[in-house]
């Protein structure tokens, strides 16, 4: 990817963990095109590159998720993100409430980000042809964000989904009371699959002015 993506830009950052790799990149590009950090993009520091970055990958599948949710924390300085995940994975990202689809990793990255899945890979276009599908996604950082603690949504959403076929009075035991629910105009009764991401701010911005 990186000589197309060179094509259309004056200068880029890379971030690569294989030595081998890092050495045939430091072998084809100039210091002018390219920087390399070399090392784990789990351990990266996005906010360092500066703001208004575009973050273009195929990220490793057995760490797409976590990569996601690390990208987030530097959200203030993305412009967008295109990346490539395993298809089932981005249609979780993009699902809407009451859908199967639709769980904890759709409403904590849609909280912070505008989403849409923007082109199917087949398995066909790789060689050799791996086992899964693929996708593209576009991610937009949301600029406005209701006013939430990030740490207390990240919990009451976990546990709305930590057991999804439980019904929300059951699931949020110990942390919504009937009344609570009944402040929130939420159904006790209904299932975590069936709340918007506005429901879940809604809540946990409730809950912690109750903690207050």
């Amino acid at each position: 990817m990186t000589g197309p993506l060179l094509a259309g830009v004056k200068h880029m950052h890379v971030i690569e963990i294989d030595r081998d790799i890092v050495g045939q990149l430091k072998q084809d590009f100039l210091s002018q095109q390219l920087t390399i950090h070399e090392g784990d993009a789990l351990k990266f520091d996005f906010a360092t590159l500066g703001s208004d970055l575009r973050v273009i990958g195929n990220l490793p599948y057995n760490i797409s998720t976590p990569i996601l949710f690390h990208l987030a924390q530097s959200s203030a300085h993305l412009r967008d993100i295109h990346v490539m995940l395993q298809k089932e994975v981005v249609e979780r990202m993009v699902a809407l409430p009451s859908t199967s689809e639709y769980g904890r990793l759709s409403v904590m990255l849609q909280y912070q980000f505008t989403m849409d899945k923007v082109l199917d890979v087949p398995a066909e276009a790789f060689r050799p042809a791996p086992k899964v599908e693929s996708a593209v996604v576009r991610m937009l950082p949301r600029r406005h964000a209701p006013a939430c603690d990030e740490a207390l949504l990240a919990h009451v959403v976990a546990k709305a989904f930590g057991q999804r076929r439980k019904m929300l009075r059951n699931a949020l035991k110990g942390v919504f009371e009937a009344e609570d629910f009944a402040a929130l105009g939420l159904d006790p009764g209904g299932r975590a699959e069936n709340l918007a991401v506005g429901d879940f701010v809604r809540a946990t911005n409730y809950l912690a002015g109750k903690q207050r």
